[in-house]
């Protein structure tokens, strides 16, 4: 098996990374109707090895959204519902006496899937959450004195409602950190709104079968082709100039981490990628500096008093920021020599 997946990691191209996204986007959207720019963002952090937070008000299929991307990887699929007395072990698993043996025997917990989407997570104490963050930081869960690596790939879903306060827990910030992008659902256009009740609004209608696209194999050669996604210094230096800006901006108490330079740059190679890229781009830096900076950026009073939105920071620090012509030059010759 080692050997097989060795020789697919190394024959899989970027093309080939973009086409089988393409297989994704269309197997999502046998079920789910819009929310392509979500969809895209879960590809994002999907291919760079991140976690997702979807987040916005009920009823925007935040939920149909994640599971139908689950069932199009082809990998185990575990589900977390969130909720005031899940317990951290509810999470990562608890050992049980087995009388025949008369020993303890360790029975993982959800965590352990290759796709685990926790609904409504929010509604979890903050116990129970911070049992999320060394699964989701190192890939590895620590219980009953032994460390155990998570199978891989390993992707978590979230979803919360940002509206609803009552019965909810804000999720801390070493736990914000850790997922790679936050993407909001959007309500759906007229079109596709008409669309969702044309297609869900009968009393007998059944969810279509998910086209199962990929496999866990296939997941992990896309994200080693993404890995070997060609960034320049510039861009390099680019990206981190922008992570570095969010600390001293008007309004905020506590910037970006440098993880949240990191992760900014394999979004990037990730985002370029899909495009059928093998070099990033400043764009990349730019469309997705709101996704991956703007919940890891905390305002201070004097921002909260002004009403001002992490997301409008960010947008500013970008607009105010010049991108390196060079890479363009640099990008558009390995483009055309390449």
């Amino acid at each position: 098996m080692a050997v097989e997946l060795a020789a697919l990691r190394a024959r899989l191209t970027i093309v080939e990374v973009a086409a089988r996204s393409g297989q994704i986007r269309d197997a999502v959207a046998s079920i789910v109707v819009g929310a392509s720019d979500t969809v895209d963002l879960a590809l994002v952090a999907l291919m760079a090895g991140g976690h997702v937070l979807v987040e916005d008000v009920p009823g925007t299929g935040k939920t149909t959204l994640m599971k139908a991307l689950a069932a199009a990887l082809g990998c185990e699929f575990t589900r977390i519902q969130g909720t005031p007395d899940l317990l951290p072990s509810d999470v990562t698993g608890t050992s049980t006496f087995d009388p025949s043996t008369g020993s303890f025997t360790f029975r993982p917990g959800p965590i352990f899937g290759q796709v685990v989407l926790v609904d409504e997570i929010n509604r979890a104490t903050p116990r129970t959450q911070a049992a999320f963050l060394e699964a989701m930081g190192e890939g590895q869960v620590s219980a009953d004195g032994e460390t155990r690596v998570l199978p891989r790939p390993f992707l978590l879903l979230a979803t919360q409602n940002p509206i609803e306060l009552e019965g909810t827990f804000p999720l801390p910030e070493a736990q914000l950190d850790r997922f790679l992008v936050r993407a909001p659902m959007g309500y759906p256009s007229e079109d596709e709104e008409v669309e969702v009740v044309r297609r869900f609004g009968g009393d007998t209608h059944r969810p279509a079968a998910i086209i199962r696209s990929l496999s866990p194999q296939d997941v992990l050669a896309m994200q080693d082709a993404v890995a070997r996604v060609h960034v320049s210094d510039v861009v390099a230096t680019y990206a981190t100039r922008l992570v570095r800006a969010t600390r001293s901006a008007p309004g905020v108490a506590f910037g970006a981490s440098p993880r949240a330079a990191v992760g900014l740059v394999r979004a990037a190679r990730a985002r370029a990628a899909l495009h059928g890229r093998a070099f990033v781009l400043p764009d990349d830096v730019q469309a997705l500096a709101v996704p991956v900076l703007a919940h890891r950026v905390v305002l201070d009073d004097q921002g909260r008093m002004r009403q001002s939105s992490a997301a409008s920071i960010v947008t500013g620090i970008v607009a105010a920021t010049e991108a390196p012509v060079e890479a363009r030059s640099d990008t558009a010759n390995r483009r055309d020599h390449g």
